[in-house]
């Protein structure tokens, strides 16, 4: 779906931000969520696919806050 435009503005901007800044780098990487990424990014615009970035990042964190888990690259991208 895409993060709404409901709850804190600053919060949202801050994940845009840096998941465009990931996106820059994502293409030297082998990890599989900077693979998702680049791979998305090839067949929709890149300014959708920062957004889906920065959507996973978001849902990522809610996670690891409500299940009180530490990051782990292999469940980042399904």
């Amino acid at each position: 779906m895409g993060i709404s435009k409901r709850g804190d503005a600053y919060l949202r901007t801050l994940l845009v931000h840096g998941a465009r800044a990931a996106l820059r780098t994502a293409k030297s990487k082998d990890d599989r969520l900077s693979q998702w990424v680049v791979r998305l990014a090839e067949r929709a615009h890149p300014h959708v696919a920062a957004i889906a970035l920065a959507n996973k990042t978001a849902r990522l964190a809610w996670a690891m806050l409500r299940y009180d888990t530490d990051y782990h690259p292999g469940r980042a991208a399904a």
